[in-house]
């Protein structure tokens, strides 16, 4: 491998990890007392999800669960990002726990800490118990609270283990996704809906990060968000108030509450939804974190659409740009551009990368091998602006792959692989790709640096 990669500007005790979340990878969805979540109820819904998959078996991950850690063995990583199901834990959404749900995620810290890898626990990676649904879900005020509730069963249970915690993952994907543009469950398309549901995700945000907090002294507590380096079309003055628009839309509507400063008034302007809000609902959202998770993919290139939904901006598609099989833009400038603005904007003591990746069509050799170069140059680029980050003075101090698995993504099933490892999703025979070999050798390359300054 090049040399080219700066390893030296990364800490000794960096995290390299990967990361996968529960609906995803789990499969066993009617298993040991596991209830329905929003996102079953939606992938069976017709139309919805390219194929008509469905996340009912996707890596069976519940039952292989230790073949997978076998595999971050061989990879060498030190760090593994997973989330935990709220349906399998309280899948009433409130009330009784299931002693079998916390039990899975008992056996997999406990196996993952004697495999000498670090856990970090996601509580809510977008698979809210469809009970709670019925009930409003998100755009209801009750739903946080009954995540607290949640969360405060979950660190009660794994706190004496585990340290690291995301309370939410990629709230804008809850909210705008899910309730504004009806591209992710529950499916809906109301703005006054996605508005409230996006607060109340921040609002459980801070009421679970106080639960965490009362059962695991020395918990270290971030949010993850998926941001994006935003950029106008043209400089036309329509398409640069675009790209604020989009700025507030997909970055400082997620940033600026939680450390503090309100949610921001320009964009309430533009929405024009009343925020429900209550006497110290703030102080609540901004309850001090830790650190600071960015997901990263692509850039936002925009210009302006009036007739369009909130924001009124239009994702322009540029010529002459490398994308990956997502069809999305490859810039891993982006990347060291919101690290960099993360430590300087928002004051953030600790990172970490906690999503980057790429999907593309993988080419499975005739000996079994996947060859995935597309993915492996899209890696070292994106570790290498890290890198270039940390020398300007962003204090990361983990990055994490996405994803261990090649999974169910989302709206679009099984077609897009994201993985360091191949699956077979017929036999689940599970293969590491080029790119997992490949970052497999950066992490042990750095450990071995590592010691050696030691």
């Amino acid at each position: 491998m090049s040399d080219s990669l700066d390893l030296a500007a990364f800490p000794h005790d960096f995290l390299w990890g990967t990361a996968t979340s529960a609906y995803q990878i789990e499969g066993a969805v009617a298993e040991d007392g596991r209830a329905p979540s929003i996102w079953d109820t939606y992938s069976h819904t017709p139309g919805m999800i390219e194929g008509d998959d469905h996340g009912d078996e996707a890596c069976d991950h519940y039952h292989r669960w230790r073949d997978d850690i076998a595999l971050m063995r061989r990879l060498g990583t030190n760090a593994y990002r997973l989330s935990v199901a709220w349906p399998r834990v309280v899948p009433g959404g409130d009330g009784p726990v299931n002693p079998k749900g916390l039990d899975f995620y008992d056996q997999l810290i406990d196996a993952l800490l004697a495999a000498g890898i670090t856990p970090s626990v996601t509580l809510y990676h977008w698979d809210l118990p469809q009970v709670l649904q019925d009930r409003g879900g998100w755009p209801v005020r009750e739903t946080a609270e009954h995540f607290a509730a949640y969360a405060s069963v979950v660190a009660e249970r794994l706190g004496d283990r585990v340290k690291h915690w995301t309370p939410l993952n990629e709230p804008l994907c809850s909210a705008w996704i899910g309730h504004l543009e009806g591209r992710m469950a529950p499916g809906w398309t109301d703005l006054t809906a996605a508005v409230r549901a996006s607060y109340h995700l921040l609002l459980g945000h801070g009421l679970a990060t106080q639960a965490i907090r009362a059962h695991v002294p020395g918990a270290e507590i971030g949010i993850v968000n998926n941001l994006a380096q935003v950029e106008p079309a043209t400089d036309r003055p329509e398409d640069v108030a675009a790209a604020r628009r989009m700025d507030g839309h997909a970055n400082r509507w997620w940033l600026d509450p939680v450390h503090g400063r309100g949610f921001p008034a320009d964009m309430l302007d533009v929405y024009q939804v009343e925020l429900p809000q209550k006497a110290g609902d703030l102080e609540t959202i901004a309850a001090p974190l830790d650190w600071l998770g960015l997901n990263y993919y692509f850039p936002s290139v925009v210009a302006d659409h009036p007739a369009g939904p909130a924001p009124y901006a239009d994702a322009v598609r540029r010529l002459g740009v490398p994308r990956t099989g997502m069809d999305w833009e490859v810039d891993a400038d982006g990347i060291e551009s919101l690290l960099l603005r993360l430590t300087h904007e928002y004051g953030a003591r600790k990172l970490y990368v906690t999503e980057n990746g790429s999907a593309y069509p993988d080419v499975v050799r005739p000996d079994g091998s996947v060859d995935d170069p597309e993915r492996e140059d899209y890696l070292v680029q994106h570790i290498a602006a890290c890198a270039r980050a940390i020398r300007k003075g962003a204090p990361l101090a983990g990055y994490f792959a996405w994803s261990l698995l090649d999974n169910f993504e989302w709206a679009y099933g099984y077609d897009k692989r994201f993985g360091l490892v191949h699956v077979d999703y017929a036999t689940q025979v599970r293969t590491i790709k080029g790119s997992g070999h490949r970052y497999g050798e950066i992490v042990r390359r750095h450990g071995a640096r590592a010691r050696r300054a030691a």
